[in-house]
């Protein structure tokens, strides 16, 4: 197990390089970058967001030099501004180098994890990713647990009392479940629960109440928690239907494998088949959904939530980034999704063989 863990991680590095590349060269002909994005703020006066540049000074220099002055410019909205204008903004984002010098250049600084700073905010991109990690962690961990601790116990009872009454109304209600969006769910559980038109029990806003650091360690967990309910309701409610249905799928089909009639056979209690047999070998396909489900739960699943209850997590920095053609912060949250994908891959194939110690990745190399 351990050479495999071994190539496995070493794999990670072609991924990563191949990944970052491809979307790399993708961005560089996709048309509004960031200079472009600096152009138009300078031309409706929102400021340039280069040092040294305003938009006053960027305008007055418009006035004076007149429509047409640079009309070879590769920039769209760049007519009319002083080529000096335009040379500063390209030399701030770093595009009067060559396409080749910036690649190599990231290739170096990510392999030290190097991620630069963003372009239109005074931080780094690693301090922006520190900040919002926690939100998406949180959101991330607690709805896939959630979804795990429901999920199987409930996939199982259903197996176990196939097409009973139990099993026909439970399916019922995870496809309705399934079928309500999650935004739509949060827009409830904030006019029920949260001082829409109801209740006002829940926060709207926030991971923490403003005086968390104030708090004693019991009441800041009970703060966290109070503030947590809802986005993970949010988020779990159409989370549960796949798995439970897989779950349940998984035991139906190893319950009428032969070897569950040869244990029934030899007199083995039906506890014993389901536990120590059956369990065992349908739990792989469930194992084998959790790195999906945690992913999408993490990234994909929460940005709306993100939005709706005013966290400033992962999917929202990536998703604004990509908006605002703020490179580092998107290759470096795209570097970030990467690997924690592919690490939690790795730790599937680890729980494979705690499940179900008959598995050997190492006699498949």
């Amino acid at each position: 197990m351990g050479a495999y863990l071994i190539r496995r991680l070493l794999l990670i590095i072609p991924t990563l390089w191949a990944i970052i590349t491809l979307n790399f060269f993708i961005v560089q002909i996709a048309p509004g970058g960031p200079v472009d994005q600096a152009i138009a703020a300078i031309q409706f006066g929102h400021g340039s967001g280069v040092p040294g540049v305003s938009a006053e000074g960027a305008g007055a220099t418009h006035a004076q030099t007149g429509v047409g002055n640079i009309g070879d410019s590769q920039y769209r909205g760049a007519r009319g501004l002083d080529p000096e204008i335009i040379a500063e903004i390209t030399h701030r984002y770093g595009f009067d180098k060559p396409l080749h010098e910036r690649y190599l250049k990231m290739l170096g600084d990510y392999l030290r994890f190097d991620f630069g700073d963003s372009l239109f905010r005074s931080a780094s991109v690693v301090q922006l990713i520190g900040d919002s990690l926690p939100v998406s962690v949180t959101l991330g961990l607690w709805s896939t647990l959630i979804i795990y601790l429901v999920s199987i116990p409930l996939g199982i009872r259903k197996a176990v009392h196939n097409g009973s009454g139990f099993d026909i109304w439970s399916s019922a209600f995870i496809i309705v479940g399934y079928a309500v969006p999650a935004f739509l769910f949060a827009i409830l559980l904030i006019v029920l629960f949260a001082g829409g038109t109801w209740f006002d029990i829940f926060p709207l806003r926030g991971l923490v109440s403003a005086n968390f650091d104030t708090l004693p360690w019991y009441k800041k967990i009970a703060d966290y928690l109070w503030h947590i309910t809802l986005p993970v309701l949010a988020t779990v409610i159409g989370g549960f239907a796949a798995l439970t249905m897989l779950t349940k799928n998984a035991f139906l089909d190893e319950i009428r494998k032969q070897y569950v009639v040869t244990a029934r056979a030899k007199g083995v209690g039906e506890k014993q088949i389901l536990w120590k047999h059956i369990f065992r070998n349908a739990m792989l396909l469930v194992i084998a959904g959790f790195p999906a489900t945690f992913i999408s739960m993490f990234f994909t699943g929460s940005l709306l939530i993100e939005v709706m209850f005013s966290l400033n997590g992962l999917g929202l920095l990536g998703y604004e980034a990509t908006v605002s053609r703020d490179y580092p912060v998107m290759f470096g949250t795209l570097y970030i999704f990467t690997l924690i994908g592919l690490l939690l891959n790795i730790l599937s194939d680890i729980t494979y063989t705690l499940v179900d110690p008959r598995i050997d990745f190492e006699g498949r190399g």
